[in-house]
């Protein structure tokens, strides 16, 4: 009997549908730019977020440090949420591969605001790293799921345009914030000067996400991609997986939200496990278990004796991702493991 896996919104395996639009997909070299199922995912990315072109890549690592490859220059300085994506889990990446500093701010649950960027700005001299890009993650992942309230982003884009920076929004999870808040993707991408979105995640594609900005920024990426070893020859296979996404499985990122909300529902019925359902937005639950002293890791390894996977958020705190391979029943299965040890 298969685990239920709520590691990861990663940890999907691709639907028979979505393996036959791979089999089948036409391909051509994407490195001399002959691959017809890359060159339509990447136009119809760029119509979705509104932006004049798109350029797939391997991951979203690399569609951050490409972006703030493109937006900065070596020495420069980028604010960033302290739990975000990019100064978290990108191994050093905004050092060794952008060459830029990353300046973390205190967000609440990875939201920091307009006024916190302006007054961590360097002023215009030479003893300090020029302040060159603004990086929002949204939603945001250690935040729980957090979508950015519209207006906190719409000053930030403001600011950035004001004083001219650059703005990078780490959209790897914009497809849960859009379905979330009924804000279009095209919204939250038309602030921002460039945008990463993923699709092996919420979407279920085996791999792969896009950079979007403007053709002359996108230039720009396409050789910094080349840099990083991220041309692949008859990419079409998986582009063609991510096309099926997203035609058949951005309407349904509401049924994981809805799961989640469920999971923390449950969850907040055992004495001394700290989670707000209200505060599940998208797919992500987190879970604190500081009253109770319970350590993440042997909670980890209980749950996972019974058949249940989670990833460890803190000392005390795990993280748990609803997804295309999970249903109801998974989750009350999972809500009475949890129950049948804690509760």
């Amino acid at each position: 009997m298969n685990p239920i896996d709520l590691r990861s919104d990663t940890v999907t395996r691709p639907t028979p549908a979505m393996r036959r639009a791979m089999a089948e997909a036409e391909v051509g070299d994407d490195v001399f730019g002959d691959d017809p199922t890359v060159i339509a995912l990447q136009e119809r990315v760029a119509g979705i977020l509104g932006k004049e072109a798109a350029l797939f890549v391997p991951s979203g690592t690399m569609a951050n440090q490409i972006a703030l490859a493109v937006l900065g220059r070596s020495g420069d300085e980028v604010y960033c949420d302290r739990n975000c994506h990019l100064f978290n889990y990108e191994s050093g990446s905004p050092a060794f591969i952008a060459r830029v500093q990353l300046q973390p701010l205190d967000g609440e649950r990875g939201v920091f605001t307009a006024a916190q960027v302006e007054a961590a700005l360097r002023p215009p001299d030479h003893h300090h790293p020029p302040s060159a890009v603004v990086a929002v993650e949204n939603s945001h992942n250690r935040g729980g799921g957090t979508v950015w309230p519209l207006p906190e982003m719409q000053r930030i884009s403001a600011l950035c345009r004001e004083r001219g920076l650059g703005l990078h929004l780490d959209g790897a999870r914009l497809w849960n914030a859009a379905a979330a808040s009924g804000v279009a993707e095209r919204v939250w991408a038309g602030l921002a000067d460039t945008v990463n979105v993923c699709f092996s995640k919420g979407l279920g594609a085996p791999v792969g996400s896009a950079l979007a900005g403007t053709r002359e920024l996108m230039d720009e990426a396409h050789r910094m991609r080349k840099r990083l070893g991220g041309g692949m020859r008859q990419a079409g296979i998986i582009a063609a997986g991510a096309l099926h996404a997203l035609d058949f499985h951005r309407d349904r990122l509401s049924e994981d939200h809805r799961r989640a909300r469920r999971l923390a529902e449950g969850l907040a019925e055992i004495r001394g496990f700290d989670i707000d359902p209200e505060r599940v937005e998208t797919n992500i639950a987190i879970v604190d278990f500081t009253a109770r002293g319970i350590d993440a890791s042997v909670f980890a390894a209980e749950v996972k004796s019974r058949g249940l996977l989670v990833t460890l958020a803190g000392r005390h705190r795990v993280r748990l991702v609803t997804h295309l391979d999970i249903g109801d029943r998974d989750i009350e299965a999972a809500l009475e493991i949890v129950h049948g040890l804690y509760g």
